[in-house]
């Protein structure tokens, strides 16, 4: 029994269980909300040969749609929630990811987020290879797929938790009931600042079986949980409890087996002497980007600070419960989702109780750490909690507070504005108070919390800020904030964020260590030869249901000995024998990127139909490329004096300051220029990032709809 006293069934669909068949559950789950109508579709060979699966088959599915017009609130709008054909096995670590697809209320245009937990893996085998909502409800519903009797149904629910962390557990109890039966349980929600934050996430939970609690992950960029809250979806629920070792209907599982062997053995064997993911996850390079001068510090002006130590990887090992396989699907033993337990709260609706931190991950430590300028581990961990069961993307939160505190330093905004808030760098209270008015709708949170593109265009408009200066200091590419990355000594870098198709994520390129630490990148067509293959890596994983955590944060012990330690190449291997394991197709390296690519132009072609035309969008702001203000470039003098001497042919001696950031400017968006063209080139799109009608029949993509909208972005322009 599912239903409650305060509940209401509005819609009911029941479907016929049957096994997944070499990665495929062969059909999707459609859910209208204006009418409370559920239908399944088939998965037809032209979608598997197409678009693969994953973020491919999702897409598809948004693609057909909604129309150029349709914007993030219209109810034609879908939010789609795709698996993978590997997603789901349990021999091969990070195999749990889901990728959620939607037009984005901060780019305005689509984007796709992955996420871990189980969601993703209960969904396939509860019979769907992806899950379409369209439509909205008139109020908040839960939608529940039972995987153990094949039923959908749509429930008009007054649930009273809003937010993520008491939903989850709540939801897990009422539809798991005992121990054995929350294992079977995921749950997808956003907490209650998604009804008023373009930078929403949704959170997907697993039950943890030691700690006797939900864990959450998050889908985070590009604010799908605002979709999530305007369509009135309170929370969406799987069950599948008949949990085995083979569910994907592996073609040969021995050689699924055989690649899951030999990275479990390396992960067993090296990661405590190379990243130490099972002790620290993600948060182990805080003092190596602090190093290396990546970090970014106060609105990315810097890349380290003094105080770095209070938030490095030393502060974040001892507070994380060690000792637990902390991995968010089963059979990942590199097990880096780690937890801070028994978190005493100091704020907000929650101050005085004891919580469970998801986290921090690298990107919560910087962004709500060095970037906002709180070296506080305390409101470091407080902002992380808060962030995720509110449902707030944490990256975009942290340069979203990071914009409005230069601001208010350079004198933009006072506390007339900010209704009292001093947002000096380094006040965490304030930045705890902003996420708390985001969450309750109120104050000068809501205005932070629109993004840092409505930010530019109100602070000009409202209070007449300089648009030159707004627009140089606000990370934003796309619409998008950018990642905790300092990449101003990086081309490649700032390439591999602006030129990434649904905004500035690292999940595309991560290149920045090879560029600028390793200068293994040193001529424009080798950044570019990197800025394709990456992305098609990092794509291929989205495909199929894959975390990128095992293919390159563990290597072989004899990797460095390779001709190209970075692509890891035996882990690449490892994915051709995954794929034939499961799909039964013979793969080979080039089988696997010819996948990613069709989906990449696939996407590319998206944007441009949703509007997005032009090499224009592809700009990083100044201060991913160099120093904006004096104090920058005076703080790194010698570098960039040396700089100008070596590489532009300028002299500075007896230049003033602002002299001397003008040269440097101009080289470096000359180069930045001279890097577009070359992966244009080697992308097959054109000078106007348009990708060629050639390209698409070499990829077999050259159907009718996407010359059509090619055809008609090159009048454009």
């Amino acid at each position: 029994m599912t239903l409650t006293a305060e509940s209401t069934l509005l819609g009911e669909y029941t479907y016929e269980l049957h096994p997944v068949e070499r990665g495929y559950a062969n059909r999707t789950l459609y859910i209208n909300l204006n009418d409370n109508s559920i239908r399944e579709k088939p998965v037809t060979q032209q979608m598997k040969d197409l678009f693969t699966g994953g973020r491919g088959f999702a897409l598809k599915l948004l693609w057909d749609a909604v129309a150029p017009e349709t914007t993030w609130d219209d109810p034609r709008n879908e939010l789609v929630i795709a698996n993978g054909p590997i997603c789901g096995i349990t021999a091969y670590p990070g195999s749990g990811k889901a990728t959620v697809v939607t037009l984005s209320p901060l780019t305005h245009n689509v984007i796709d987020s992955n996420v871990g937990g189980y969601f993703a893996p209960f969904l396939k085998f509860s019979g769907f290879d992806a899950l379409e909502i369209q439509g909205k409800a008139d109020e908040d519903v839960i939608i529940f797929i039972d995987g153990d009797t094949g039923r959908v149904t749509i429930e008009r629910d007054s649930l009273e938790e809003v937010d993520s962390h008491q939903i989850g557990n709540v939801l897990t109890d009422r539809f798991g009931g005992d121990e054995k039966g929350k294992r079977g349980i995921s749950v997808l929600s956003a907490g209650q600042a998604a009804e008023h934050s373009r930078i929403a996430l949704i959170n997907s939970t697993w039950y943890d079986v030691r700690r006797k609690e939900v864990r959450l992950k998050q889908a985070g960029r590009g604010g799908p949980g605002r979709v999530f809250r305007d369509k009135k979806i309170k929370a969406i629920v799987v069950r599948f409890t008949d949990m085995g070792g083979d569910k994907n209907g592996a073609a040969d599982m021995a050689l699924v087996r055989k690649a899951g062997a030999r990275i479990n053995k390396e992960i067993a064997s090296l990661d405590d002497k190379q990243n130490q993911m099972r002790k620290v996850g993600t948060a182990n390079i805080v003092e190596v980007m602090d190093h290396f001068d990546l970090l970014p510090t106060h609105n990315f002006r810097y890349g380290s600070h003094p105080d770095t130590h209070k938030i490095d990887s030393k502060v974040w090992k001892e507070a994380f419960t060690q000792g637990l396989p902390d991995g968010c699907w089963l059979g990942c033993t590199m097990s880096c989702s780690h937890g801070v337990d028994h978190f005493p709260l100091k704020t907000g609706p929650y101050a005085g109780e004891c919580v469970l931190v998801d986290g921090p991950e690298y990107e919560n430590a910087a962004g709500l750490g060095a970037n906002i300028g709180n070296f506080d581990a305390q409101k470091v961990l407080e902002l992380n909690f808060y962030c995720d069961t509110y449902g707030v993307d944490s990256i975009s939160y942290a340069n979203c507070v990071a914009f409005a505190m230069e601001c208010y330093e350079e004198g933009i905004l006072n506390t007339e504005i900010t209704g009292g808030l001093e947002l000096n760098f380094g006040n965490g209270a304030a930045a705890l108070e902003l996420l708390h008015q985001m969450a309750r709708g109120e104050g000068f949170g809501v205005i932070v919390g629109q993004g840092v593109r409505y930010m530019k265009e109100m602070f000009v408009r409202e209070y007449g800020a300089d648009p030159k200066f707004i627009q140089d200091i606000g990370m934003e590419i796309k619409g998008m904030e950018i990642s905790e990355y300092l990449t101003k000594e990086s081309l490649a870098q700032q390439g591999g964020f602006g030129l990434a198709t649904k905004g500035p994520q690292h999940d595309e390129a991560w290149l920045i260590f090879m560029d600028q630490v390793h200068n293994l990148l040193p001529t424009f067509e080798i950044k570019a030869e990197a800025l394709h293959y990456f992305p098609m890596w990092r794509t291929w994983f989205s495909l199929h249901g894959l975390c990128k955590l095992p293919w390159n944060d563990i290597s072989p012990e004899n990797n460095k000995q390779t001709k190209e330690p970075a692509k890891v190449e035996e882990h690449v291997e490892n994915y051709t024998w995954i794929h034939e394991g499961v799909t039964g197709k013979p793969t080979k390296v080039e089988d696997l990127l010819h996948q990613s690519e069709r989906v990449y132009n696939f996407q590319k072609v998206f944007a441009l139909r949703m509007g997005r035309v032009g090499r224009v969008h592809d700009y990083p702001p100044y201060r991913a490329m160099g120093p904006v203000t004096t104090v920058e470039y005076e703080s790194r003098q010698e570098r960039y004096d040396e700089q100008l001497k070596r590489l532009v042919g300028v002299d500075p001696a007896g230049l003033a300051t602002a002299e001397k950031m003008k040269h440097l400017r101009a080289y470096r968006e000359s180069q930045y220029e001279k890097l577009m063209d070359a992966v244009y080139l080697r992308r097959g799109w054109d000078a106007n990032s348009i990708p060629t009608v050639e390209k698409l029949h070499d990829l077999g993509m050259d159907l009718p709809e996407l010359v059509e909208v090619v055809e008609q972005a090159r009048q454009k322009i």
